[in-house]
């Protein structure tokens, strides 16, 4: 899958069903020397997505569970 397949996909979190965002709003963590895709950096919404809370979700590429033709589900361990 090419990289501009991915742009517009909805981010979802299968645990929570929640929408954390659209590829294309995301950064992405690549490794330099690989040029492999580590996370998504994902950053926190509100107001329908106009404006930044400041926080952002990391989500380690091994979460990615599906991609889909309008969706990213994921599944992110909860932190203890």
């Amino acid at each position: 899958m090419r990289l501009s397949e991915l742009g517009g996909k909805e981010i979802v979190d299968v645990k929570k069903a929640e929408r954390l965002g659209v590829l294309g709003q995301t950064d992405l963590e690549i490794d330099e020397k690989t040029g492999q895709i580590k996370a998504l950096i994902i950053p926190s919404m509100k107001w329908f997505g106009l404006k930044r809370q400041g926080g952002e979700v990391r989500v380690p590429w091994n979460h990615i569970k599906k991609i889909g033709t309008d969706m990213v589900i994921i599944d992110v361990v909860d932190e203890e």
